[in-house]
């Protein structure tokens, strides 16, 4: 039930979002990617962060992943890798990945309306937004 709620919401989100996006908005993707993706994926998304050299799984390339699915992005599939629901080893435990927590500490004060667990959905979305943006 939990996955079909979330498949209508990200249908919703993506039929709606180029209305509704402001450059705040795409900002606030690119500053969740920033803070935790760009370490191990890198600037671009490629998977050549600063990390990757560390890490015995190269991490992936992030600008392919529509091309890698038959054109489709994956919308679903990349919320639930973000959210821990499905595990990527290399990501360590199921809290996506080791800094899962941080979603729910530090909301600075964005999305005070909202209660702790839509916060986190809504971070994500804008993660899987502005990782949708660099796709190639």
């Amino acid at each position: 039930m939990k996955t079909w709620v979330l498949a209508v919401v990200a249908v919703v989100l993506i039929s709606v979002k180029p209305a509704v996006v402001s450059a705040e908005a795409e900002l606030i993707g690119a500053d969740e990617y920033r803070k935790s993706c760009m370490n191990c994926h890198g600037v671009g998304g490629r998977g050549d962060g600063s990390m990757a050299q560390f890490l015995t799984v190269k991490p992936a390339d992030l600008t392919q992943i529509t091309k890698n699915n038959d054109g489709l992005f994956p919308i679903i599939r990349l919320y639930q890798v973000i959210d821990g629901t499905t595990l990527v080893p290399t990501h360590g435990e199921r809290a996506m990945p080791v800094w899962g927590e941080r979603y729910l500490e530090e909301d600075g004060g964005k999305y005070e309306s909202l209660s702790g667990e839509q916060a986190v959905r809504l971070r994500i979305l804008e993660l899987i937004f502005y990782i949708q943006s660099i796709q190639q």
